[in-house]
């Protein structure tokens, strides 16, 4: 009898256990579906979502649907880019507080690949290995955005780094009533803006881009125009197109001087400075562009051709003029989360005289603390050998930018100002005209860096961070020839010494324990 009320008792109990797991797993799924968080140990956060998206997404007004169009079953690594893009809409959706809505559709069969070709998809061909043989395999990979009547394709989710960012740029492209105008200059021999294709292709999806000719003597900047962009003229401004620069500074507009002051060709291998006419503004307003070029020895590489006896041989070699940054203000969101930027001929900038003027200014690029500046006679020699003197200065600055509010430049001048003094506003100046171009942009910085500086004019900073977000390699330290040195012989001598110094303490230990044995014994 007490044997089978125990038996009972025990039963009673992992029924009891069981009912308590099942509740458990009951309130952990209720709580998972209403909460959600993920932890992210990587330096830029790129595997969550960054609180910009998230502010986006949860100040929707109205349903962002999505139809992803991937094709199931894909080997590695496509199968990679399902997976991810499941994740990232999952967290979109955890925080776009019923407004976004997401579906997977897998495209097999002809009527289903139809549906995902007429919404905007095309089919791409993988590669892939079944039964030890290469086959191409036709695949769907993208997604299509449906907000009111609009609609925006993403058609191939290829580089998982800036998945993020497109989802969300299209989300803001789609739920945005009026874009902002975006003007650059005209007149002086600017590149045209739609001649930088990334950039350009990239800035028209959120804004509205707008030439703006300063040549004549009765131009002005349109009252419309957010933020205005000066890149690499190469014809003096006039005083009238200075005024027009000047008063839509005062009316709060925001500028940025992105200047070649020394023109430089290195297939000529010879450089000059040029008078671009605002010097004088630009030093009025509290920053002065150096007529010189930076050097250093943190930079990129250049392919050259060499005699080597009977043959020409083309080689890479580091080339100081084309200055690799990677010193930034890390707490100014254009740079913060840039690894590095490289600068083709760039000046080096003076800010000293901003402490007489009352305006802020930032250093938001330095040079390495391996470097130098050249001025005067410019001989561009790729095989010149440099000496630790002429590469002695330390964060020489290359981009800053100025807040606060300015004076009239043409205070007490003949032409008089309608505006002498602005509200606060702000001016970027970099001493590098070309970083945006598109034969310039093997580094991903300058892409974002060009574009970061757009967007923090025109006061729509939220998509910096998510653009900035990178998983490459920051450029290595630059470092004395005495500590490569002692670098070298350290990790060679250093691991054997410290396994031979384990081994000696191991032996001494063993000695003295027997010595203790044999005395007790």
């Amino acid at each position: 009898m007490g044997e089978k009320k125990a038996m009972n008792t025990k039963k009673s109990q992992a029924l009891i256990r069981l009912g308590l797991i099942f509740g458990i797993l009951v309130v952990l799924n209720f709580i998972s579906v209403r909460l959600f968080w993920r932890l992210d140990l990587t330096k830029a956060g790129v595997y969550t979502l960054s609180d910009a998206s998230k502010a986006l997404v949860r100040n929707l007004d109205d349903k962002v649907s999505i139809k992803a169009y991937f094709t199931e079953d894909l080997p590695a690594p496509y199968n990679a880019n399902r997976r991810q893009v499941l994740d990232i809409l999952n967290e979109y959706k955890a925080y776009g507080k019923g407004n976004i809505q997401f579906e997977f559709i897998n495209p097999e069969g002809e009527k289903a690949e139809q549906e995902a070709q007429q919404a905007g998809i095309p089919p791409v061909e993988v590669q892939v290995i079944k039964e030890d043989k290469f086959e191409v395999k036709r695949a769907f990979l993208g997604l299509v955005f449906y907000y009111e009547d609009k609609k925006e394709v993403l058609p191939v989710v290829q580089n998982l780094s800036t998945l993020e960012y497109d989802i969300s740029s299209t989300i803001k492209r789609l739920t945005t009533r009026i874009k902002k105008r975006i003007g650059y200059t005209t007149g002086h021999q600017e590149p045209e803006l739609s001649s930088l294709q990334r950039v350009y292709q990239e800035l028209a999806k959120q804004y509205e881009l707008v030439p703006v000719n300063l040549s004549s003597s009765t131009a002005t900047v349109p009252l419309d125009i957010e933020a205005l962009l000066i890149i690499a003229p190469q014809q003096k401004f006039s005083d009238s197109s200075l005024y027009a620069l000047d008063q839509y500074i005062m009316r709060g507009g925001k500028v940025a001087f992105l200047l070649n002051k020394v023109n430089a060709s290195l297939q000529q291998r010879f450089a000059q400075p040029q008078e671009l006419g605002v010097e004088s503004l630009l030093e009025h307003y509290g920053v002065r562009i150096n007529a010189d070029l930076v050097r250093d020895a943190q930079c990129a590489h250049i392919s050259v051709i060499q005699q080597q006896g009977p043959f020409r041989i083309q080689s890479q070699i580091p080339f100081p003029y084309l200055p690799m940054a990677s010193s930034m203000d890390r707490t100014n969101p254009m740079v913060k989360d840039l690894e590095s930027i490289i600068f083709f001929f760039v000046s080096s900038l003076d800010t000293t005289g901003v402490t007489r003027k009352g305006i802020a200014a930032e250093v938001l690029i330095r040079s390495s603390k391996y470097s130098g500046r050249q001025s005067g006679f410019f001989v561009l020699d790729p095989f010149h050998r440099y000496t630790q003197q002429e590469l002695s200065e330390h964060g020489i600055p290359l981009a800053v930018v100025l807040s606060g509010s300015f004076q009239s430049y043409f205070q007490g001048k003949s032409l008089v100002p309608q505006l002498t003094k602005s509200k606060d506003t702000r001016i970027i100046v970099v001493g590098d005209g070309d970083f945006m171009k598109d034969e310039f942009l093997s580094s991903k910085g300058n892409f974002s860096f060009f574009v970061n500086i757009v967007d923090y004019l025109a006061d729509d900073a939220g998509l910096i961070t998510i653009r900035s977000k990178d998983v490459s390699q920051p450029p290595l330290e630059q470092v004395s020839d005495t500590m490569k040195k002692v670098l070298k012989y350290g990790n060679l001598l250093i691991p054997p010494v410290l396994v031979i110094g384990y081994g000696l303490l191991r032996w001494r230990r063993r000695v003295a324990w027997k010595k203790a044995m044999e005395t007790q014994v």
